[in-house]
């Protein structure tokens, strides 16, 4: 009788043991758990906050390239059109209506291109375009844009069933290609340029390439860096890649791969 008492006592015992063990294990278990998902969701805020902080960074460059380029426009060709204008009325030869016709309609001229130069300005810069039409009809009226100039010749296609990414994303890639004509315009000396679309199941290729004079990446202007830095942040933000395949007299070809 006494050994099955102490049998029995064994087994509560031993019982005991393994279940508070037991529970041992998987409170055990349970704080590793916890302490993983935090880690996990301090690793999350991190990365939104650099996410975020990139993309302040990336508005930023993106508003003083803005403002710089809004200056050029207006200084090289909106001020150009007013000056004259301004001049043709200033030196108005009331005598002679001919000449005064001939003076009055140049400046009615002068003063519709300087309408329209400030309209296309507007329309490059208002992201309402973006988000009302989406990338494809804003690349287009870009790249018409850009053909009205006359400055090159621009072949532009699309392959594969386009896939659309929030306004956000979107902005940041046409903001990018307006970087890359940018580039072309100010530092190319190119008669020909083409820019191609190509989407897959997981990411958007984008190539814009010239003729132009080309240049080696290394050995680039402060002006030239920049706007290569600009777009570098910019596709780092998309979480893509750039590269750049340039040599000199053998025009130039950016490659950014941006995935969905």
């Amino acid at each position: 009788m006494q050994n099955n008492s102490d049998n029995l006592t064994t087994l509560l015992l031993v019982t005991t043991f393994l279940i508070l063990l037991m529970a041992g294990f998987i409170l055990t278990i349970l704080f590793l758990y916890r302490k993983k998902q935090i880690a996990y969701q301090e690793k999350l805020d991190k990365i939104q906050a650099d996410y975020e902080r990139n993309l302040m960074k990336s508005k930023l460059e993106m508003q003083e390239l803005t403002f710089q380029n809004i200056s050029r426009e207006i200084h090289d060709n909106i001020s150009l059109s007013l000056t004259l204008a301004k001049l043709n009325l200033n030196t108005l030869e009331w005598k002679d209506r001919e000449k005064s016709e001939i003076k009055l309609n140049s400046s009615i001229e002068l003063l519709g291109k300087s309408i329209h130069d400030l309209s296309d300005i507007s329309k490059g810069l208002n992201s309402d375009v973006i988000i009302q039409n989406g990338l494809i009809k804003a690349v287009e009226d870009e790249v018409a844009r850009i053909r009205q100039t006359g400055v090159f010749n621009l072949n532009f296609a699309v392959v594969g069933d386009p896939v659309y990414m929030d306004a956000q994303k979107e902005l940041i890639v046409f903001r990018i290609i307006q970087e890359s004509f940018n580039n072309i315009i100010k530092h190319a000396k190119a008669s020909l340029a083409e820019m191609n679309f190509h989407f897959n199941n997981h990411e958007l290729y984008i190539t814009i390439g010239d003729n132009g004079k080309g240049f080696d990446p290394d050995k680039a202007t402060s002006e030239r860096r920049a706007g290569l830095k600009n777009m570098e942040t910019r596709i780092k933000i998309l979480e893509g890649s750039m590269h750049i395949n340039s040599r000199a007299g053998r025009g130039t070809t950016l490659l950014f791969t941006i995935p969905f």
